[in-house]
């Protein structure tokens, strides 16, 4: 079943001669509980690709359709509801608020959404990520690996469509990288959830299903 398509969405920056196309025609589709990873160099378009899934920007032309429903046919205020619903996302930087708790944290989505936390839920998604122990703590009081960990159970809390992760090991070591990219394996597998992750570490990509490859805006390779 698909759960993500794009057709040939295109971001352009710049106006006239000073024009460029940091996304350039890009067609993919990514079907429900597969693991994608899309790989490129720095520049290469990767993350503005990714802003545009995530509907954190919106496409110069093309189409972004997540679960049948197209994010440019919405306003603003509908887009902002919908990706606090639908569309997990795991930065670099995790963007806890240091005031919250790890649990509180982690459902947040579900706070500012006015739903109830689904306690049994909660539970697995702190088991399956090892920090259910550190549920009232404070994200100073974690490692990077374990910050980033509590990053992963935000974005799953909500059941979305699919979760997004933006080079989500680039600011741990080598070990914490590991345990990241192995949960992400898991939730994977465990949940059913659809991941597309952005990276440009070609060892950390293999971890995926599907390994797309984005050049110059343009998507040129598929393994």
């Amino acid at each position: 079943m698909e759960i993500l398509r794009t057709e040939d969405l295109v971001k352009t920056y710049g106006q006239g001669e000073n024009s460029f196309n940091a996304v350039d025609g890009i067609s993919m589709t990514v079907e429900k509980g597969e693991f994608v990873s899309i790989v490129g160099a720095s520049g290469s378009g990767k993350s503005t690709l990714m802003h545009m899934l995530g509907g954190v920007d919106r496409p110069t032309s093309g189409k972004v359709i997540i679960d049948g429903t197209e994010l440019n046919g919405m306003n603003n205020d509908k887009l902002a509801v919908f990706r606090r619903r639908q569309i997990g996302i795991v930065y670099q930087f995790y963007n806890l608020i240091p005031i919250l708790t790890v649990e509180e944290n982690i459902t947040l989505p579900l706070d500012l959404d006015g739903k109830a936390v689904d306690k049994e839920k909660l539970d697995s998604i702190l088991d399956t990520l090892g920090i259910k122990e550190k549920r009232g703590s404070l994200p100073n009081e974690l490692s990077g690996g374990q910050q980033q960990r509590v990053s992963i159970a935000r974005a799953l809390i909500s059941d979305p469509a699919i979760l997004l992760a933006d080079e989500p090991t680039g600011n741990l070591d080598s070990k914490a990288t590991e345990d990241i990219v192995s949960l992400l394996k898991m939730t994977n597998k465990k949940f059913n959830q659809t991941i597309i992750m952005i990276t440009h570490n070609l060892e950390i990509a293999k971890a995926a299903d599907r390994i797309l490859t984005v050049s110059d805006g343009k998507l040129v390779g598929e393994v």
